[in-house]
């Protein structure tokens, strides 16, 4: 595991000094992004293979935000809107991926319950934003520097590619800190 805490690491060095909104038009700081960005799917396919097999992929991340995209194709239910299993994906993993890149690999994230509320099927790709204000990041991190421990919770608009809201999630986290001793 130091390995991909590592590589956790330098990747979110790597992407905090991303231009989110960069263009093609400038083309070094474009490939900064686009390449932490495959840098970051590409974690994610080796942590969670199930991920990129369903075509899960992050979009947009930076400190405190990440965007994520489930796509239809190769998702779709009994009747051709989006499988209840892929908006649970899609919601899911982005609490890692904000935990991971904003708190570091020394903290490892754990859901331990969400809930899906579906409001109209969705019939295209779906995305979630989820953001974590600096305030609750350091409320975070210092939580699991005192106690080893966390809890923190995202709730998600899952919309579709059309802007509809298609369903929305809650979900509650904890963090632990990686070889946290208590006090003797």
């Amino acid at each position: 595991m130091a390995l991909i805490d590592s590589i956790i690491g330098v990747t979110g060095q790597w992407i905090s000094n991303t231009n989110p909104a960069a263009t093609l038009a400038q083309p070094v700081e474009w490939l900064k992004k686009t390449g932490g960005y495959a840098a970051v799917n590409r974690i994610i396919g080796l942590s969670i293979p199930f991920a990129p097999r369903n075509r899960f992929s992050v979009e947009e991340v930076r400190p405190g935000y990440v965007r994520a995209r489930i796509q239809l194709k190769g998702n779709k239910n009994h009747f051709g809107s989006l499988y209840a299993g892929a908006y649970f994906l899609v919601a899911e993993i982005p609490g890692g991926v904000l935990t991971l890149f904003d708190l570091g690999p020394a903290y490892t994230p754990i859901l331990k319950e969400m809930t899906l509320q579906f409001l109209q099927p969705a019939n295209t790709d779906v995305t979630v934003e989820f953001s974590l204000s600096p305030e609750n990041v350091t409320a975070i991190r210092a939580d699991a520097d005192a106690t080893g421990r966390a809890k923190f919770t995202l709730e998600g608009e899952l919309r579709d590619m059309h802007g509809n809201h298609v369903a929305t999630s809650i979900a509650h986290y904890r963090v632990r800190k990686k070889g946290f001793q208590t006090a003797a």
